[in-house]
This record gives C-alpha cells, sequence and structure tokens, in this order.
C-alpha cells in the first residue's frame, strides 16, 4: 500500500512498498554471492578462514596434478596406477573447469575489469586465464581428429601448463613477476646484445673453422649450436675449434659469456633487493610514516 507524504519542498514522497524490496533484494544476494566467489578464488584475498582454504585446495590440486603428469611416464607406475590415474584426471579436470568457469562469471566484482560481456571478454584475453583454459582444453579434444595418436600423447602434456597456475598461490613467484615487470627494457636491452653476441661469434667461428672442419661447421646455424654452448660455458664437447685461430677466439668468446651473464644476475639481485627493502619497511599505525 502507498501513502504520499509532503517533504519539506513539498515534493510528495512515496513509501517503498513490499514489491520494491523483493524487486531490489536478489539483485544485492547476487551481487555478494559473486564477490564471496571471486574472493575464494583470489589468491590475494586472504581474510577469511574460507579464502584461504580456497587458496590451499587449488594450490595443493595444481601440486598434485602436476607430480601425477609426472609419474605417468613412469611405466611401472602407469601400469599399477593407471586407473586411479585416469580418474585423478577426471576429477581434476572437472574442478578445473568449474574454477574457470566461476572465474569467468565473477570476474565483474574485480573493479579491473568493468562489467558485462566486455569485462568478461578482457579477463579471458588475460595470461593467467589463458593458462587457466589451456590446462583443461586437452581433455576436451576429442582424439579422432588426429591421424597419429601421438599427437594427442603430446597435446596432453599441456596439462604441465596447470603448474603456471600455482603463480597465483605463491607471492614468491608474484615478487619475481613484479620484478620482471619493472626491469623489462633492462632485460630486454640485454636480450638483444646476447643475439647480437651469438650472431658475430657463430659467424666469427664459421669463417675461421670451416675450412678445417667443413663438416661441423658447415654453416653459420651449425655454429650457432657451439656459440650457444661456450657463451653459456657449457661446453658439450661434440663440436669444438681445433685451428689455433679458432681456440684464440673461442677463449674470448667463453670470457665474454662469462661475464656477459653476470650481468642479468647482478640486475635481478639488485631488484630482488629492493623489492625486499621496500616490502619490510615498517609503517606507523598513526601517520603512515616509515618507521626506521
Amino acid at each position: 500500500m502507498e501513502t504520499n507524504t509532503d517533504g519539506p519542498a513539498g515534493v510528495p514522497i512515496r513509501a517503498a512498498t513490499a514489491s520494491d524490496v523483493t524487486l531490489d533484494q536478489p539483485l544485492v544476494g547476487i551481487a555478494a554471492i559473486k564477490r564471496t566467489v571471486h574472493r575464494i578464488l583470489d589468491a590475494d584475498a586472504r581474510d577469511s578462514a574460507l579464502e584461504r582454504a580456497g587458496s590451499l585446495f587449488l594450490a595443493v590440486l595444481i601440486i598434485a596434478n602436476v607430480a601425477a603428469v609426472i609419474l605417468e611416464t613412469v611405466e611401472s607406475a602407469r601400469a599399477r596406477f593407471g586407473e586411479a590415474f585416469d580418474t585423478f584426471e577426471a576429477v581434476s579436470v572437472a574442478a578445473f573447469t568449474v574454477e574457470y568457469v566461476l572465474r569467468v562469471l565473477t570476474c565483474s566484482a574485480d573493479p579491473r575489469f568493468g562489467s558485462g560481456l566486455s569485462a568478461r571478454l578482457r579477463f579471458m584475453s588475460t595470461p593467467l586465464a589463458l593458462v587457466d583454459l589451456l590446462a583443461i582444453a586437452p581433455a576436451y579434444v576429442p582424439g579422432g581428429l588426429f591421424w597419429d595418436l601421438r599427437y594427442v600423447r603430446v597435446l596432453r602434456l599441456v596439462r604441465m601448463l596447470r603448474v603456471l597456475k600455482i603463480a597465483r598461490y605463491s607471492r614468491t613467484l608474484q615478487l619475481f613477476g613484479g620484478i620482471l615487470r619493472a626491469k623489462k627494457d633492462e632485460l630486454g636491452l640485454i636480450l638483444l646484445f646476447l643475439l647480437v653476441l651469438l650472431v658475430v661469434a657463430s659467424s666469427s667461428m664459421y669463417f675461421v673453422e670451416h675450412d678445417a672442419q667443413p663438416q661441423l661447421f658447415s654453416s653459420i646455424p651449425a655454429a650457432m649450436w657451439w656459440a650457444v654452448g661456450t657463451l653459456t660455458t657449457v661446453g658439450y664437447g661434440d663440436i669444438y675449434p681445433i685451428t689455433p685461430a679458432g681456440k684464440l677466439l673461442g677463449s674470448v668468446i667463453a670470457l665474454i659469456g662469462i661475464g656477459f651473464f653476470a650481468l642479468p644476475a647482478g640486475l635481478l639481485a639488485s631488484a630482488f633487493a629492493e623489492q625486499l627493502a621496500a616490502q619490510t619497511k615498517r609503517t606507523c599505525p598513526h601517520c603512515g610514516g616509515h618507521l626506521p
């Protein structure tokens, strides 16, 4: 029943009716459920026991899946526990499928993605969402689509991508990802220098050693195998210079390789130290300033 009263400015005010309340309540309830489910699936949400339990369950399931994929390659384990592996895989696929669908449906609870269909499309295009999709996709690919069933076995190895899902639940991996993003320009410059060094080293060794070893240093791409092994100081020994000029050039390239790999190591070490120092700074609970 409606009653009209006059407000302070003489404007009629309609009292709320029972129909108004019932129309609003489902919307509030759905939004609250979406927010709760989103926080349970959010690895950074640790405020409640339910949120911590959700993160722990998914992290343990991911680790167990990676261990199962590894053990499946052991013939004796596969022969003895084959049915158990298949059952566990089916349960895991179902769990990860439900997780993926729930993440897509509740992504609008995160203000970064907005709302509506566009929010879901933006979420589905993020790197971690693509990893989630690839982790379950092989289970839904029928083997009859392939001429050779070996391709199916190779495709099922994509399940190992589930180990990347653990990045959500590891603060250390999140810290490492933040460092890579912060130092992407410096790392890109180092990678470019490495490519240039690789081309110069392999080209130089090809022209020096080709006449003496035409089968081993048959081309510059073939010499790149030697350059990679030398620059990384691995030195497989299957291909090496035998001429005096080649030995001298190989020694110089090996020394450059040792010094080169100290660059990204030092860069990442200093970035780690900066991030850890920033995280361990204490703040005053009253003014928010840094404490010594």
